[in-house]
């Protein structure tokens, strides 16, 4: 399979970089399987994900809103293929695997539960008792299990370098490993002390940079804040300044969109200059010295760095706690909660597929299938669960 790829002006460029993940010398699958004559073995991982069943449920998983409080705030779903498309272009840009950085974007999502973090949340404190919910740990059972699609084995049977990219982009597990992470890493080593590939940091860090700024999109279409008090902010309020100067008769909608367009511009022509500049520090041979390397190789300058962190912390007290996405948030909560807590008691009634991977009433298996089956839930099917379970008029809304 050839490494050729465009550069970054769309002609035919050179190679793979020396560091980056090569798919010929990929590690394999824990599955031997032959080769595909048409794709390389990340191309093969990347089309595996987009066909499983938990990459269409994205569609119906919400960011932040619950999905009937409108149709136009992110799912889960625009919010992977927004991180995807980040992911590659930073690949592309510094001569790396562009699709295995693909590849890890569109599945970092996938063991999310419903209702975004307060439904994980509620997943973890039903769970306590039994080593909690960690939606990263869930993606890998979600990949290496939980998908039964093919006649040889259960999961998506990825490449060493998919799993590795999936469970550690976002840095070493070196404390608090998941159970299930560990017990998967005892047989099938991923090596969980060591950095990713470049490949799956830079899928973290587009993952950072999508959320922050489409949720920054959807806070100011939800009116939680506006324009005006953004203009504090470092880098973010120097932006929208600029566009608002330069297209004084733009309607708000247009100044908005523009704004975050040149914004995800230079977050992302940013990381790929710093990360660029560390590589050339470093002067890896290949992707074993980027893992061995004791800080990320992808990063931002301190002058994105510093303002990305005070948007994170705007965002927090002006989206995340505001008393409308609070309630959401509780009403979500209780949601889960009380799906768990009667399915955990009463297995009797999970529909007959799930009731075969249950055990007893309150026992450890029977928690491990209810935070399987809930964790795989859309937020609307969570919703007219509950109200079959606790309504006695439920059913479809």
């Amino acid at each position: 399979m050839s490494n050729r790829r465009l550069g970054i002006d769309g002609r035919p460029g050179g190679a793979l970089a020396p560091f980056a993940c090569r798919p010929e010398r990929s590690r394999g699958r824990r599955h031997p399987e032959p080769d595909d004559p048409l794709r390389s073995p990340f191309q093969r991982d990347r089309d595996r994900i987009v066909h499983s069943t938990a990459f269409r449920r994205l569609e119906h998983k919400t960011q932040v809103f619950v999905s009937h409080e409108g149709d136009h705030f992110r799912s889960r779903l625009t919010h992977t293929l927004e991180v995807a498309q980040i992911a590659r272009t930073a690949a592309r840009a510094l001569a790396l695997d562009e699709d295995l950085a693909e590849a890890v974007a569109l599945a970092h999502d996938l063991g999310h539960s419903p209702f975004g973090h307060a439904g994980e949340d509620a997943l973890d404190a039903a769970l306590a008792a039994y080593g909690g919910f960690d939606h990263n740990a869930q993606t890998l059972r979600v990949i290496t299990r939980l998908e039964r699609r093919y006649a040889e084995f259960d999961g998506l049977n990825l490449t060493w370098e998919t799993l590795e990219g999936v469970v550690k982009h976002n840095g070493p597990l070196r404390r608090r490993v998941p159970r299930f992470v560990a017990e998967y890493c005892a047989d099938y080593d991923l090596e969980l002390d060591t950095h990713a590939s470049a490949e799956a940091q830079i899928a973290a860090l587009a993952d950072d940079i999508a959320y922050c700024n489409h949720d920054l999109d959807d806070g100011l279409r939800a009116a939680l804040f506006t324009v005006d008090e953004l203009a504090g902010l470092p880098l973010v309020g120097a932006v929208f300044a600029e566009v608002a100067a330069r297209y004084p008769d733009a309607d708000q909608a247009r100044l908005i969109n523009e704004s975050l367009r040149r914004l995800i511009g230079r977050m992302v022509t940013d990381m790929v200059a710093e990360t660029a500049r560390r590589l050339a520090a470093l002067q890896p041979a290949d992707v074993a010295a980027v893992r061995r390397h004791q800080q990320p190789v992808v990063g931002f300058s301190p002058a994105v760095a510093e303002p990305l962190q005070q948007l994170r912390t705007f965002l927090h007290s002006r989206m995340y706690c505001h008393y409308k996405v609070r309630r959401m948030q509780r009403s979500a909560r209780q949601v889960v909660r009380e799906l768990f807590e009667v399915l955990h008691e009463q297995p009797d009634c999970l529909p007959p597929d799930w009731q075969a991977r249950a055990g007893a009433p309150g026992d450890a298996r029977t928690a491990e299938a209810i935070a399987d089956y809930i964790a795989g839930m859309t937020d609307r099917f969570a919703l007219d669960e509950h109200d079959r379970l606790f309504k006695l008029t439920g059913g479809a809304r």
